[in-house]
Parts: structure tokens; sequence; C-alpha cells
């Protein structure tokens, strides 16, 4: 693992503390690491063209839509 030194403003430091004290995150360590991973992950995605974020939601739309009676056969 990589080890990486930042400077943080008081607000976020603050924060990060406050989510750790809240027990969101076990420890600093973990809350910095998720919330790194969660930022990458949010970046990545607003890098996707506007066409394959409607094609996502459309598919998802139409998954979300399937007749449950369609599934019997999963349920039994």
């Amino acid at each position: 693992m990589v080890t990486s030194e930042v400077t943080l403003p008081d607000r976020i430091d603050s924060d990060i503390d406050r989510l750790v004290e809240q027990d969101d995150f076990l420890n600093r360590e973990q809350a910095i690491e998720e919330l790194l991973s969660l930022g990458v992950s949010s970046h990545n995605a607003a890098g996707e063209s506007e066409e394959e974020l409607v094609d996502d939601v459309f598919t998802q739309a139409v998954d979300d839509q399937q007749d449950p009676a369609n599934h019997q056969d999963d349920q039994l």
C-alpha cells in the first residue's frame, strides 16, 4: 500500500473526525481511504458521456420494470 501525505483544510479534518466519532468508520485511516475512493469513483463516473449515462439509466429503468410474473420460477 502506498503512503501519501496531504494537507487538509481544518473543515475537512473536522468532518473526518466527526464521521469517525459517529462510528461511520472504524478509524481515520479507513475514513480517508473510503472517502478518497468514493471521490475517485464519482470523478470517473462524471467523465462518462451523457449518452452513456442515459443508456445506463434507460437500461436500469427497463430492468426495474420487468413483470414479476415472469420470474415466478426464481421465487419457487
